[in-house]
């Protein structure tokens, strides 16, 4: 009898979505490990020091920075890593993210960078009014500013260069589009559209963590489409999608890893952590490969909120 997948499960909290997660993979037979950013100890000089007896490592840890920083050295060690430290330093890059989906024609809300109040402004000035400022780091929903003119826009920007770090002095200035009361988060594993839902909220920031609620989103072709196409050129395997309907059809808002599913499963029959575990463990045996960037177009398998699988 072979022995049991040794699958390290990297978390900040237990949540409700690593609750799950860590009941699925035991019941497949798996020993997850449970490996606590805050604890973890890296020997940089001799990593066998340090080194676990790990099959595979699942980031679901809260603070990117630590995650990207633990996943690469799990990776310098031989572990494979979902999602790699690579494809997580690109999702949490707005500009990068928006610059890759771009150059592959995804379609993608007009966004602008600047490094100067002034010449922020003048970015601003091409994008129209009102138009969003957004931190180029970040999630939940956090730091956004809707701007209405010049001189909401410099309050706002000023504001940020005062903060001082390099973050804040990268202003990442985005095209305002009136949204339906919605948009969209698809749940992405490997090549599958696992789910969708809408997030609807009278507040135009439509994020779970703000407030909005989740209701059933039907994964049609175009859907799956581009959320599995913006999931593949960032190069994550577990991905929650975010679209906007806009008046010249879907566009990408972001593409997230390590992505809460807590709101999903109020809209979905399927069981997404077990979908997760599945592919992990899959991973883990050698059974699957990352996905790869594709433009064939896939399909949904029903109009239902089902798995979609790229042709």
């Amino acid at each position: 009898m072979s022995s049991p997948l040794h699958i390290g499960i990297l978390l900040s909290h237990v949540r409700e979505e690593e609750k799950r997660l860590l009941r699925a993979f035991e019941a497949r037979g798996a020993l997850p490990v449970r490996l606590y950013d805050r604890s973890l100890i890296f020997d940089l000089v001799d990593p066998t020091c340090s080194a676990p007896t790990l099959d595979l490592v699942l980031d679901r840890c809260m603070a990117h920075s630590r995650g990207v920083v633990a996943l690469r050295l799990f990776e310098s060690m031989g572990i494979p890593t979902i999602n790699t430290s690579q494809a997580m330093t690109i999702a949490d890059d707005k500009v990068l993210t928006t610059r890759l989906l771009a150059q592959a024609g995804v379609p993608t809300l007009r966004t602008m960078v600047a490094f100067d109040v002034d010449s922020a402004l003048q970015a601003l000035d091409q994008l129209g009014y009102p138009a969003v400022i957004k931190p180029v780091t970040g999630s939940w929903g956090r730091l956004l500013a809707r701007v209405h003119s010049p001189q909401a826009a410099r309050s706002v920007l000023e504001h940020k260069r005062a903060l001082g770090s390099f973050h804040h002095g990268v202003f990442y200035l985005q095209e305002y589009v009136e949204k339906p009361g919605r948009d969209l988060r698809v749940f992405v594993v490997g090549d599958d559209v696992i789910a969708a839902s809408y997030r609807i909220a009278n507040h135009w920031v439509t994020n779970v963590a703000r407030g909005a609620i989740s209701a059933p989103c039907p994964v049609t072709p175009d859907v799956a489409e581009i959320a599995l196409r913006a999931a593949h050129v960032v190069g994550v395997e577990i991905a929650g999608i975010d679209l906007i309907e806009t008046a010249a059809g879907l566009k990408v808002l972001e593409v997230n890893g390590g992505v809460e599913f807590k709101g999903l499963m109020q809209t979905t029959d399927h069981d997404i952590a077990g979908i997760i575990a599945d592919y992990v463990l899959d991973r883990a045996r050698g059974l699957r490969q990352p996905a790869v960037v594709t433009l064939d177009r896939p399909r949904a398998t029903s109009p239902a909120c089902s798995p979609a699988r790229a042709s």
